[in-house]
């Protein structure tokens, strides 16, 4: 079930309506959301609510019995579960990966073995609950969290269908409390809420969507059939069209959960206009770069002594492009990412950008976006090869453009300007907008949603996050 559908339109309606009706009586609200959360995911395969319900029960009892534990059983508790969710998580999503990889490895020592791939599903949003999950252990471990959360509230929070899929990833200690108390329906900043869907719709719709159509498909299926300027033209609009698919989708996620009560953290900041790498994962997908942060980069030693501190930045890109995908082009965008970071801090100093002048400023972030798109390619491509291929072939000159239109070209400089528009504009927006009677406020949005809906193409595909 997609988010721009009529389908999604006709269940959130009836959550909506349901869960507000609900609202004095807290219990029977989770119970619902829960129920709802699990049809919402079946409808891509219902065998694998299985193995949602899994990951929340056994995450939960394990809480349980960190909670009640002390010392190296405590360590102990917290690494078997996180051991449990990877292991589940590399079989669905690395197995045939990684056997791969190992089919080849023997046949270049010359002990050619084809060990049987498995025809494996990969379960959609995996990735992400996963990724609840081991927050929800490390955070009692940690003791962000006051105590164990009851299973219903746990099944919740593993479920809860506007993030499921493609996030932003909610760590336990943000979201769980939440659930502890019944919502206030005067603290609801609905207008916000319409704001975040409105645009995260027009950007899914119409612009991710116009750009996937006319530049990113076309080229990167066959780059050999065209020149340098269309390669060039297609990672720009390939680098937008991630970035708005990408941001539409938790944009939209954070406005269905504040029309039902709940915060989520913001997930993108206007990422091209940042300078540098260090700036720029403080920008893009800020949730998953926090958690790399905190559950990943800060356990294996952060930035304790400098070698070191490279030496976890590149494990951390490397493993951070993994989670992005069972293949090596994800490990070398990953990695490159990761050297690029390594360089910024062994030859730029931490601070740098606040001594720096402004032409180095403006620099600075010219340079990184030409190098975020670059690394886009590797994202991209559907495999080490192509992503080889498409490269080489900006050594194709010509002297004309067969896919550079006047509305492409001009609707990417917007696109690119719109990096640099105030970054209140949306608290300015809202003030706007709540100035309208609350029947205005809805008409305008219906009459917006039905524009959207006109102007974007027949048929919409799906998140480019979902595969993750």
């Amino acid at each position: 079930m997609l988010f721009p559908t009529v389908s999604f339109g006709i269940f959130f309606i009836f959550v909506f309506s349901a869960a507000w009706l609900l609202v004095r009586h807290h219990t029977w609200r989770l119970i619902f959301l829960t129920s709802v959360s699990y049809v919402f995911y079946a409808f891509w395969d219902w065998r694998f609510c299985f193995l949602l319900l899994f990951s929340s029960v056994v995450n939960w009892w394990f809480g349980e019995l960190i909670y009640k534990s002390q010392g190296d059983a405590r360590r102990n508790l917290v690494a078997a579960a996180v051991i449990i969710d990877l292991v589940v998580l590399a079989f669905f999503k690395y197995y045939n990966f990684f056997l791969g990889s190992l089919n080849v490895a023997l046949e270049h020592l010359g002990a050619r073995h084809d060990i049987p791939y498995l025809d494996i599903v990969l379960p959609v949003g995996i990735s992400f609950f996963t990724f609840h999950a081991i927050s929800y252990v490390v955070d009692i471990y940690r003791k962000k969290l006051a105590r164990p959360a009851p299973l219903l509230h746990m099944l919740l929070y593993i479920s809860f269908f506007p993030q499921l899929v493609a996030g932003p990833i909610v760590r336990a200690s943000h979201f769980l409390p939440q659930l502890e108390h019944p919502v206030d329906p005067d603290d609801i900043r609905a207008t916000r809420a319409y704001l975040l869907i409105l645009g995260g719709m027009f950007k899914k719709v119409v612009v991710s969507s116009f750009l996937a159509a006319s530049v990113v498909e076309p080229v990167f299926f066959d780059p050999g059939s065209y020149g340098a300027r269309d390669l060039l033209l297609a990672v720009y609009g390939y680098a937008l069209q991630i970035y708005c698919d990408f941001s539409a989708y938790t944009d939209i996620a954070i406005g269905v959960a504040a029309l039902l009560g709940y915060r989520f953290p913001e997930n993108f900041d206007q990422p091209y206009r940042a300078i540098g790498f260090r700036d720029f994962w403080r920008r893009w997908h800020i949730s998953l770069s926090s958690w790399l942060r905190d559950y990943l980069y800060i356990p294996l030693g952060g930035n304790t002594g400098d070698w070191r501190r490279y030496k976890n930045l590149m494990i951390t890109m490397l493993l951070g492009g993994l989670w992005h995908g069972a293949a090596w082009n994800f490990a070398i965008w990953g990695g490159i990412h990761g050297g690029l970071l390594v360089v910024e801090h062994r030859f730029l100093g931490e601070r740098w950008t606040e001594s720096a002048r402004s032409w180095v400023k403006v620099l600075g972030t010219f340079i990184t976006f030409q190098l975020v798109c670059l690394t886009w390619i590797f994202f991209r491509a559907v495999d080490l090869p192509h992503a080889l291929s498409f490269i080489g072939g900006f050594s194709r000159v010509s002297a004309t453009s067969t896919l550079a239109t006047p509305f492409t070209l001009i609707l990417i400089s917007l696109l690119l300007a719109a990096q640099f528009l105030p970054t209140d504009r949306m608290a300015i927006l809202e003030r706007y907008a709540i100035r309208m009677p609350p029947i205005a406020q809805g008409a305008v949005a219906g009459a917006l949603m039905i524009a959207i809906f006109s102007i974007g193409p027949t048929g919409i595909a799906p998140f480019i996050y979902f595969q993750f």
